[in-house]
This record gives C-alpha cells, sequence and structure tokens, in this order.
C-alpha cells in the first residue's frame, strides 16, 4: 500500500474501513495529534494535559464517544511506550472508561504507526495502579485503525475520517526514515529552537500542499473527509468545500476538534478562561459553526 498514490490509498480506505452507522441522537467528538509523550520538556503534550482532561470528562459526562485521528502518542520521538502511559495514567484511565461503554475509537497516524503491531496493543492495555499494587487492563483488545467512515441513518451523509497523511510522502512512505531523524537529529535540535523543515504541522507551505491533495480528492470523490496531521482546524461552510480538519491537542493555548451532534458539526476548541472575579477556569468555545451535515 505504501506504493500506492494517495488518491489509491484513500479510495481502498474509504472501500474497506469500518463503518459506524448513527443518527440525530449520537454525540462525536473528533480530536487528533495529541503526541502524548514521556512528560520531559519535549513532552508538547504536558501543557495542555490539564485542557485535554477537562474536555474529555465533558465529554464522558454527556454521552460523546470519542474518535481519535491519530498521533495519539508521541512513538517518534520516544522508544518506551511504558513511560507515556505512566505519565498520562489519568487520560488512559478516562479512556478506558469510554472503552467499556463502547464509546471510544482510535485511528493511528505516522508518529503512533507502531501501533498496528499486537505488541504495542498488549502494553497500552496495562496498568500497574501502585496505591492496589497490582496491574490493571485499561484499553483491552483496543483496535487501532488506519480510517473509519461515520455514515447517518437519517440524512444518508458520511464522513471519512483519516489522520492525513497518506498525503505526506516523506511522513507516510518514508515514515521509518521520518521516525530516524526526529528521533536522533531533529528533536536535539529543536531544543536548541531549530524546527523540523520535514514536520507538516511546522511547514506552512507543506501544510497548503498536503491539505490541498486530500481537498481535491475529497471534492472529486464527493466524500465529506476530517483529517489531522498538519494541526490545521478548519470546518467550511456548506457546500464550500469537503475537506475538514480538527487541528490539535497541542497549540499554545488551546486545543481543538470537531464535535458532530444533533446532526450539525462544529469546530470548537478549549482554553484557559478568566471570571470577572479573576478565578481561572477550562471552558470551551466554538470557532466555526454549527452547520447542519445534511447541508453538505
Amino acid at each position: 500500500m505504501s506504493k500506492m498514490s494517495m488518491s489509491k490509498k484513500f479510495d481502498k480506505l474509504l472501500r474497506s474501513c469500518p463503518v459506524i452507522f448513527f443518527d440525530n441522537n449520537d454525540k462525536f467528538i473528533l480530536m487528533s495529534d495529541c503526541h502524548r509523550g514521556n512528560g520531559s520538556h519535549s513532552d508538547t503534550f504536558l501543557k495542555n494535559q490539564h485542557l485535554f482532561y477537562s474536555a474529555l470528562e465533558y465529554y464522558y459526562k454527556n454521552g460523546f464517544s470519542y474518535i481519535e485521528l491519530g498521533d495519539g502518542d508521541e512513538l517518534w520521538g520516544n522508544k518506551n511506550f511504558e513511560q507515556i502511559l505512566e505519565v498520562h495514567a489519568d487520560i488512559f484511565l478516562l479512556m478506558s472508561h469510554f472503552l467499556k461503554e463502547d464509546r471510544l475509537y482510535m485511528l493511528y497516524g505516522n508518529h503512533d504507526m507502531q501501533k498496528k503491531k499486537p505488541y504495542i496493543r498488549k502494553i497500552k492495555g496495562c496498568y500497574y495502579d501502585y496505591t492496589q499494587k497490582k496491574e490493571l487492563t485499561l484499553l483491552p483488545n483496543m483496535q487501532y485503525l488506519q480510517a473509519l467512515l461515520l455514515l447517518n441513518k437519517e440524512s444518508l451523509k458520511s464522513l471519512f475520517l483519516v489522520h492525513g497523511h497518506q498525503a505526506d510522502f516523506f511522513n507516510d512512505n518514508l515514515w521509518r526514515v521520518s521516525r530516524f531523524l526526529v528521533r536522533h537529529i531533529w528533536k536535539p535540535l529543536e531544543n536548541i529552537g531549530l524546527l523540523d523543515p520535514t514536520s507538516a504541522a511546522k511547514n506552512y507551505k507543506q501544510q497548503q500542499k498536503i491539505e490541498k491533495k486530500i481537498s481535491d480528492w475529497a471534492k472529486k470523490r464527493k466524500q465529506l473527509t476530517v483529517t489531522g496531521h498538519t494541526h490545521r482546524p478548519s470546518l467550511p461552510q456548506p457546500k464550500s468545500s469537503f475537506y475538514f480538519n480538527d487541528g490539535s491537542c497541542v497549540h499554545p493555548r488551546c486545543i481543538t476538534g470537531i464535535e458532530i451532534e444533533k446532526g450539525n458539526i462544529t469546530l470548537i476548541k478549549w482554553l484557559v478562561k478568566t471570571k470577572k472575579d479573576g478565578i481561572m477556569f477550562v471552558g470551551r468555545e466554538v470557532l466555526d459553526g454549527p452547520y447542519p451535515l445534511a447541508d453538505f
């Protein structure tokens, strides 16, 4: 599959990916690119962990299903997944509650491609609780997918969910080379202020190129398509485009996502806000929408 063009890859995934049928009573939150790390200074998720946890708790309590569109864990910069699990155990514990209620769906991206491997799937299901002094099962039998299709039974509108790295030659076909460069060259250089020129999230021209390729494919197929990868949140107005992007959870001061609720689609962000009396709290804001899915 790695030698196929992006269009052929997407066509094949669209034909073969699992389908989730839903109606206007169902609720989904789409997020991606958390890049959960090992808690060190290079863990870009760490600064937003409290935002993510607060948002995830809100969505759990309000009956949403959580869909992660890849790059949830930073497995390029970190060899040891157990450290990621230990540092962000509260996040994975909350995710386990979603899983128990069949409300958790996980895709993999280029930075966590290893989730295809049985070893990683096994590790992600285990957590050692030091209070109870025993190993607990968090995400048992979790399936990590490359793509997913949401199909509304009422409007018959469908959303093709995929990470988006398939449109990025260097980070798809040459992902092992990219991983080596990130782990051994760019990660140390970023610590002194240099940016990785191969990263779609940090290269504006690369972002535009990738997004155009996906947008063109979506328009040609007339297929609503939601990705992550470039970290640039995007929600088009109805009939203007078929391409959506949920952004990322490593923005400097917020995390972004796409909500699907009551047949509508909305681009949102979570950030630290301040009340008039100076008390700080984590709050949700609408960036764009909501728009009826049936109007697209």
